[in-house]
């Protein structure tokens, strides 16, 4: 019997049209705030992973437009990344100015309260996941103070642990991996090739 298909789309460029795929698999998991006006990566989306420790998610919670994005009126699910308890004992914390103005480490439960009312299921990646990613990326002591997985790493770790080879195809597209200077692009991109390699992964685009 043929494999189910799960996608996992990045937020980065695609260099050809894959919708049609995309909105044809059986679970498809982007990140953060997706872009779907370009029309390329198809409609679909399952469960939509947020970083709730960031700066950016807390502008994007208070403006008016966030929850109708279209990803997210069509997730099921809402993923948080990073556990408070992650965010609490291995995030940078804001100095005293930045606090003065408003800025927190930790905005888990203003994303909990915004889509939870937008009739959201939400889910709080368990911080033990968040740890075997480092591991897996060989961040360990006084590191994990400084380098951080990514969202999509740590999507990609889940879709992995929770969608058996056995019966699902698990699919790439639209990973730049650059950006945040506190995430390592460079042992993340070596990691998924050698999923890649042992025929774990495969690039859809």
């Amino acid at each position: 019997m043929a494999r189910k298909i799960a996608i996992i789309v990045g937020n980065g460029k695609l260099e050809r049209n894959v919708s049609g795929i995309v909105d044809g698999a059986q679970f498809v998991m982007r990140f953060n705030e997706p872009n779907l006006a370009g029309g390329m990566s198809g409609e679909r989306t399952d469960m939509v992973m947020l970083a709730a420790s960031s700066k950016v998610l807390y502008r994007r919670l208070i403006a008016p437009g966030f929850v109708d994005n279209a990803a997210l009126k069509a997730a099921k699910v809402l993923m948080l990344a990073y556990h408070p308890d992650i965010i609490r004992k291995y995030h940078p914390r804001p100095n005293i100015f930045q606090r003065l103005q408003g800025r927190r480490a930790d905005w888990t439960m203003e994303a909990i309260d915004v889509m939870g009312r937008a009739g959201k299921e939400i889910r709080i990646m368990p911080p033990q996941t968040y740890n075997d990613g480092c591991s897996e990326l060989h961040i360990a002591g006084s590191q994990m103070r400084k380098v951080f997985p990514s969202t999509g790493f740590l999507g990609i770790c889940y879709t992995l642990a929770n969608f058996p080879a056995s019966e699902w195809d698990v699919k790439l597209c639209g990973f730049s991996w650059e950006g945040w200077k506190r995430h390592d692009w460079q042992n993340e991109h070596a990691w998924v090739r050698n999923k890649i390699a042992s025929d774990r992964i495969s690039l859809l685009a």
